[in-house]
């Protein structure tokens, strides 16, 4: 019986010990605890904020900055760097992959194939010397046309090669 009181007084101060101490020392430690948690909430409001249409611009620039610089460095580089049959190969097999998903009705893997499908439009828009502004312009141009309308005004052999 000697064994019992002598256990459970070992126990019951370490818990005691523990529980003051905590209190004195939670406050200081949850004060940056505090902050780290705004602090990510702002960096979330900041990237959710800039998650908007000109994440596409940014992404340009981004690539656009990669072209001509070491393929062992930027997957972009390396991309540009392979000419455009392979830029647009890729492009092609990432919108397969984005439609197998669609197809499939796997609308979480859809997200993620269709910001690789973009991407990859980019990769080919600096390739091809396209700006976002362009496309958004022709965007604008075709913006409250009838889709049918639209197609029939253009012109007839669009397919041609460059040159």
């Amino acid at each position: 019986m000697t064994k019992k009181p002598s256990i459970k007084t070992p126990v019951k101060a370490p818990s005691k010990a523990s529980t003051k101490a905590p209190p004195k020392s939670s406050p200081k430690k949850a004060a940056p605890a505090k902050k780290s948690v705004k602090a990510k909430e702002i960096l979330e409001d900041t990237l959710s904020q800039s998650a908007d249409e000109t994440v596409l611009d940014r992404l340009y620039q981004v690539v656009l900055s990669r072209k001509g610089t070491d393929p062992s460095l930027s997957h972009s580089a390396r991309l540009l760097s392979r000419g455009t049959y392979k830029v647009a190969q890729k492009f092609g097999e990432e919108a397969v992959e984005c439609l197998i998903e669609a197809v499939a009705g796997r609308k979480d893997l859809l997200v993620g194939e269709s910001a690789d499908v973009l991407y990859h439009l980019i990769v080919l828009w600096v390739d091809a010397g396209v700006a976002p502004e362009d496309v958004w312009a022709e965007l604008r141009r075709r913006e409250g046309t009838s889709g049918i309308a639209e197609k029939a005004s253009r012109p007839k052999g669009n397919l041609s090669k460059k040159g």
